[in-house]
């Protein structure tokens, strides 16, 4: 999905404080580690070619710092899948990205450009390796630091999917709509998801639902796919 995955992935560092009654120094342990990857099933009788077309990205449940810190400025986020070779899956996701963003993933002299200040609409590509099971992917591009695992969680293909992204230990889950509003039971059905991996609703993102980029022109792509 968009370049902002690499931000989304990164984990929120907690540190608890002293409880009471505890002798100085003393620290309440650690929340339990979220559950890993391994224990979501994919969806079964996934049809890709049925995956296949435009979604829109609804919410996002992450422990990000960045996500937290920036969560007034989120962008509508709508998202074109392409089946590959019957197993892998191109990814352009369209939104307008914010500059730091862009700093991060533009060379130098295109960062000297008025022209790639925010409110442009930008082209993200990214492809979805098969992995070792059918519905589990291998997210690797540039800019990521280590593998990115990706799972649909659950789809009917036709309203609503849900898919999990973990690096390491730290997992978020995405809801994509065919339609940038989805219904209540869908809703309900992602955060039900989000609290079984050990999630907080205090850490769901819903993404706005107007404002979308339809389309990027050559100069405003972020191809991911390149080495």
């Amino acid at each position: 999905m968009a370049a902002l995955g690499t931000l989304l992935l990164l984990g929120l560092l907690l540190t608890a404080a002293p409880g009471l009654g505890q002798g100085p120094g003393r620290r309440r342990r650690p929340p339990p580690p979220q559950r890993p990857l391994e224990e979501v099933a994919a969806q079964e009788g996934l049809s890709l070619p049925e995956l296949a077309g435009r979604w829109f990205l609804v919410g996002v449940a992450s422990r990000c710092s960045y996500l937290a810190e920036h969560s007034h400025q989120l962008e509508a986020t709508a998202v074109m899948v392409t089946v590959l070779d019957g197993q892998s899956l191109a990814i352009s996701t369209f939104r307008k990205l914010l500059w730091d963003i862009l700093l991060q993933h533009l060379p130098e002299e295109k960062t000297k450009s008025q022209e790639n200040r925010d409110g442009m609409c930008w082209e993200i590509r990214q492809r979805y390796l098969p992995a070792q099971a059918h519905g589990c992917f291998l997210l690797k591009g540039r800019g990521y630091g280590s593998r990115v695992d990706v799972v649909v969680g659950e789809t009917d293909h036709s309203h609503y999917a849900i898919l999990y992204y973990q690096t390491g230990r730290s997992i978020s889950i995405k809801l994509y709509g065919r339609s940038s509003q989805v219904s209540n039971a869908v809703v309900d059905k992602f955060e039900q998801r989000v609290r079984a991996m050990g999630l907080s609703e205090d850490v769901i993102y819903y993404f706005p639902t107007y404002g979308f980029c339809d389309a990027a022109d050559e100069f405003h792509i972020l191809d991911e796919t390149k080495p």
